[in-house]
């Protein structure tokens, strides 16, 4: 097979698309993670300082869901099919979810009632949290592996889903989006409203350390194959010290009160778990739970090597562009958090 720098097109695909996620991820999740921590706002001023503070960013972050499920449908169609058709259930639990978490940020600010304020508070929040454990379940059972026929359709039912490691996987990701979101958001605030979220960053910080300290446990003695590629590649040791060097830095940064590095610390361990995950599955990128021979891989899921390669001229110039807009909004609207007639 013909090789781009000694990979072949279909491993540089799913590099693409597995950065695509990542920034997802990143950007995503701290807004999640703000929703997440809504409720344990109580003023009127100190909510909606909090929306304003993801309001320029929330839905720009969310293009890059739709920039990665296209690539996904692009590169890895029997994959795109795969894992649609078995998380048909959660998947759709996920859309209404952000649609209301949509409605919510947008629906809060267009009446003054009391009551109206608070049950799109409460949407926002529960949206968010819900969101976080979605994408943490669907994760989850795809590091486990699916029950997988020779046709790649899923045998399994939708109790399978909750299986006690995807739960912890769930709470995981949902502990790394507060800390995240905490983060970024003592970042854009001051005075009391800032006051208050040192405290939440400490408490959201000590619950991811703890769930990725269990996780990563629970992980080597119960889902040993995601192991086999660091036993096979001793070098690849690099990525889970970087993560764990990552997360020591940023209970650092807290404590010195540096929380930019700290952001940039929390981004760094969330591409560096999605990385380590990538490493742990591949080549494959479902693995079937019924026979090892049935699962999808990068080689026998991926379209054809010319339209990978086509494709990947597209991402090269594509991405890139995405990135510089979505940095361009970032600086455009960075500072602290000023309300005025225009704010939600």
């Amino acid at each position: 097979m013909e090789t781009i720098l000694g990979l072949n097109p279909a491993t540089w695909w799913f590099l693409v698309v597995g950065g695509v996620f990542s920034g997802y991820a990143i950007l995503d999740g701290f807004d999640l993670g703000a929703g997440a921590l809504h409720l344990f706002f109580n003023k009127e001023e100190s909510r909606r300082k909090a929306l304003n503070a993801i309001g320029p960013v929330w839905d720009g972050n969310e293009v890059w869901l739709v920039i990665g499920g296209g690539a996904l449908f692009a590169g890895f169609p029997v994959v795109y099919a795969t894992i649609l058709s078995a998380f048909y259930e959660p998947f759709m639990i996920f859309l209404v979810m952000l649609i209301f978490r949509a409605i919510s940020i947008e629906f809060r600010s267009k009446e003054s009632m009391r009551w109206w304020r608070n049950l799109w508070d409460i949407s926002y929040c529960v949206s968010s949290i819900v969101l976080a454990l979605s994408l943490g379940l669907i994760l989850g059972n795809i590091i486990q592996g699916l029950p997988l026929d020779q046709n790649y359709v899923y045998k399994g039912t939708l109790g399978d889903f909750f299986n006690p490691y995807s739960i912890l996987v769930a709470f995981t990701t949902l502990a790394l989006f507060m800390m995240h979101g905490a983060i970024y958001l003592v970042m854009k605030t001051e005075n009391r409203l800032y006051a208050k979220l040192t405290i939440l960053v400490k408490n959201t910080t000590i619950f991811f350390v703890l769930m990725f300290a269990v996780t990563s446990v629970v992980t080597l003695l119960y889902v040993p194959h995601m192991a086999h590629r660091y036993q096979e590649v001793p070098y690849m040791f690099a990525f889970p010290i970087l993560a764990i060097l990552a997360v020591a830095n940023i209970t650092r940064q807290i404590s010195r009160r540096k929380y930019m590095y700290a952001f940039l610390s929390s981004a760094f361990v969330t591409a560096m778990l999605m990385v380590l995950v990538a490493v742990g599955l591949f080549p494959n990128i479902i693995l079937s739970s019924i026979n090892a021979a049935y699962s999808i891989t990068v080689h026998n899921g991926s379209s054809t090597d010319k339209s990978l390669k086509i494709m990947l001229l597209f991402a090269l110039i594509g991405v890139p562009l995405v990135a510089t807009y979505t940095g361009f909004v970032f600086w455009t609207f960075r500072g602290k958090v000023k309300l005025d007639e225009t704010s939600y």
